[in-house]
């Protein structure tokens, strides 16, 4: 699988972090706080696959740009970046040696811990 950074993605969720569209959510509450399969599907009706890919930190280049297959480590719902996926990423990445993403999540999540901090 030859999955890359994301980099639109990436710049994206970086500005969504300044803009303060952070959830700041327990590690584990992705599986619940994902999009559903529906909700995905709905998005990407009403968006299309560019702007599926920008919630995505990677991308598999082997797959059709057309697919959700394509797009790896997602990080927001479509509205918000979430901690808990952005943690769930850093921690996916590391596991499949996938280092620019790894760290790409790993900055997102110093700027998300910085960000509770702020508001705390």
């Amino acid at each position: 699988m030859a999955v890359k950074l994301n980099r639109t993605s990436f710049e994206y969720a970086k500005e969504l972090v300044t803009q303060g569209k952070v959830v700041v959510d327990e590690r584990n509450a992705w599986s619940e706080d994902q999009p559903s399969t529906q909700e995905e599907n709905e998005f990407i009706d009403a968006h299309g696959y560019a702007e599926y890919a920008k919630w995505h930190l990677g991308i598999d280049d082997e797959q059709d740009e057309s697919t959700k297959k394509r797009y790896k480590f997602p990080y927001g719902d479509f509205n918000k970046v979430h901690r808990c996926a952005v943690l769930s990423a850093e921690s996916r990445a590391g596991q499949y040696k996938h280092l620019n993403i790894e760290r790409a999540a790993a900055h997102l999540h110093g700027m998300i811990e910085e960000f509770r901090e702020k508001v705390a």
